[in-house]
This record gives C-alpha cells, structure tokens and sequence, in this order.
C-alpha cells in the first residue's frame, strides 16, 4: 500500500520547499518517491534548478517531480468525453481548447492524474504539492461535490439521452453525447467515487498545513483546519515556518521576537492535538537538492515522519437510545455559523462560503433529524425513527 501526503498552507509561507524536503528525505531513506506540483504556478523547477515541466523529471535518485498540466491529461485521458463536451458547448474549441468555461475541469483532472500515478504502484510515496488553501479546499471537495450531481444524474442519464438526440439535433444544432462518451462520463463518475474514497482513506492520505507565527495566517490556518474536517480529510501535520531564531537579538528583532511567540503559542494551542514542528527562517534560498536535503536534516527529525498519524474522526456515527448520531468534529467554528438543512437522504451542511452535501447511510432511511447541539468542538445531529 502507497502512501499520499498533500501539503498547502496561505500562499508565501514555504509549502513548497517543505513538501519538496519531506520528498527528499523520502528518497534517501530508500522510498520510490514522486513530489508532484498540481498549483498552476509551478515552482517545482526553480526548487530543483532544472526543468521539470508536465512529463516529469528524475531530481535525484528515486525521486520523481512532475508539474501537472490539467488540460495536457484531459486531451490523452479522456479524448471521447471531450470531444462530446466540445460539440456540446462549441464555443470552447473555438477558444484553443480552453477549459476556463467548465468550472472544476482542471481541479478534477489533477487529482485524476494523482489517483491515476498512485493505483500505477510505481511510487511508495507521492508528496503532493498544492495551490494555497483556498484552491486547495476546492480542489479536494471537487470528487465528492461531483460525484454528487452525478448520482443525480445517473442511470438516468442514458436513457434520457437516448430519447431526446433524435430530437433535441434538428431542432435545436445541439449534438448530444453519443455512447461511447456516456460510456467515459460514466466511468469519470465511477472514478470520482474512487478518488474521493482514495483522498479520504486514513490508512494511505493526509493533508500537512504550512503556517508561520502571523496573526493573518494563524487565523487562516485555523480556519482550514476547520474546513479540511468539515470535508472528511484527515489533517496529521503542522509545521510552522520562518520562525525567527534567537541569535537575532538586535533591537528591532525583540518585537518580533514576541510576536512569533505569541502566535506559535496560539498555534500549538489551538492544534493542540496535532503533531507540530517549528522551522526556522534561513537566511538563504532553499534551492537545489543540497539545500533541500539540508532542511529535510536540520527540521525533519520525527520518528515514522511518513506515517499517517491518526488524530481525530472527524465524521462518526453512533446509536443512541434513541435512534442515531452523527458527530461531526469541526475545531473553530461557531455555533452560529452554522446552516443545516436535511434532504431526503442527505445533511446539507454549509459553513461560510463553503458547503457539503453528506449523504447518509442506507440504515437511516427511516429517520430524520431531531435537532443539532454543538458541544467540544463537535456538532451533534440526532436521528430519530420515523417509520414509513
């Protein structure tokens, strides 16, 4: 069984290099690694000073990099269901090819490329670099989210199509997708079901948070801790950047000094049941495989560093007296924050700009909500049995 570690914290805090170190390490212990880069605005190359680009290089031995290039893998993967897409919506092979019309294209194919490199078996290990949280908690709810509207449109779907392409072409120019591309749309939706059974999986995935002792990323960094469990992810690792050391003890650095001390004795507070690791701030660009195996020695001293450490479930169920509870852990949020609607075989859970449609088990068929407490971090939702 391989292993996927995903890093993303605010943009400028260091993901990058502390995700390129833990490659690295990986791969001088002897792990067939692979650190992949799915942020539009690589930097894989620069860390490494050479070309890297979206066939992937070899960086050191055993270790692997590649920049995913979400359009380059949806022409080679899946050429039917596109060729569908563009005959639907013709206005996008009139603009090169680009997918900036379909909402979550690029999200999905990047993790698709991931799912796809670690079910290969090639890699022991695939360190996964991503874009700053907020592209990164869009991009991990994607499979769920899409897979969602795809149930809804499955098995349906085909049927539907079959009756109205002879209608819906002389009437309207509108080519609807013959079967070979319902065939790949369909095998897309049995692959988002794998992927977001793959991301969630507590035994192989888990998501590391880079942060550094300000007050605008300490309050960030809580906040996605908050998300990434709302969304089922299992956060095992913070590591805090850019810590200022103790030698700098000039005057304009006392300040500062207790600045970062304050916010990292936030930090460890707040998470604290989250293994963490303090890094200091170098006083020179971490470029290149030396400096990267230097921090990797320096930082990076953690007994079974590439283990999944089990911290919280997020997500359980549990029978009561009378009937059932779901437990959702969800650090930081406020009780009044907090939207929850109930569908027919569903919680609709919504938490600023963010949601997610949770679709319950079968055995809860006859129940329904109760009510809702939030207590210890951990919103409470009563089932009660209803009958028919």
């Amino acid at each position: 069984m391989g292993r996927i570690m995903i890093f993303t914290g605010k943009g400028g805090v260091g993901k990058s290099s502390i995700a390129a170190a833990h490659a690295v390490k990986a791969a001088d212990e002897g792990m067939r690694t692979l650190l992949i880069s799915t942020d539009m605005a690589h930097n894989l190359g620069d860390l490494f000073l050479q070309p890297v680009g979206r066939e992937g290089a070899a960086v050191a031995e055993r270790l692997d990099a590649l920049e995913i290039d979400p359009e380059y893998e949806m022409e080679h993967d899946f050429h039917h269901m596109m060729e569908a897409i563009y005959e639907m919506l013709p206005a996008i092979r009139s603009q090169e090819g680009s997918l900036s019309m379909i909402p979550g294209v690029e999200e999905l194919f990047s993790l698709l490329k991931v799912k796809q490199i670690y079910e290969s078996g090639k890699y022991d290990l695939i360190v996964v670099d991503c874009a700053p949280t907020g592209e990164t908690l869009s991009l991990l709810k994607f499979p769920e989210l899409a897979s969602w509207y795809m149930e809804k449109f499955f098995p349906l779907g085909k049927v539907a199509m079959k009756v109205m392409r002879p209608i819906v072409r002389p009437l309207f120019q509108i080519q609807l997708p013959n079967g070979k591309a319902m065939n790949d749309i369909e095998n897309l939706y049995q692959q988002l079901i794998e992927l977001d059974q793959l991301l969630k999986n507590r035994n192989i995935s888990s998501v590391r948070l880079v942060a550094m002792p300000e007050k605008m990323v300490v309050e960030e960094s809580k906040r996605n801790y908050m998300y990434l469990n709302l969304y089922h992810f299992q956060m095992d690792g913070l590591y805090i950047n850019r810590i200022l050391p103790q030698e700098a003890d000039a005057a304009f650095f006392t300040r500062w000094h207790q600045l970062q001390e304050g916010y990292i004795k936030e930090l460890e507070e707040a998470f604290g049941n989250v293994p963490i690791c303090r890094i200091p701030w170098y006083d020179t660009d971490l470029n290149g495989i030396d400096a990267l195996r230097k921090l990797a020695g320096e930082t990076l001293q953690e007994d079974h560093l590439f283990d999944v450490r089990k911290v919280v479930d997020a997500e359980t169920y549990k029978k009561t007296e009378n009937g059932y509870e779901l437990c959702l852990y969800l650090p930081f949020a406020e009780k009044d924050e907090i939207e929850l609607h109930e569908g027919t075989m569903e919680v609709i859970l919504k938490i600023g700009n963010f949601k997610r449609d949770i679709m319950l088990p079968s055995v809860l068929s006859k129940y329904r909500i109760n009510g809702a407490e939030m207590k210890d971090q951990t919103l409470h939702i009563h089932f009660e049995f209803v009958g028919q």
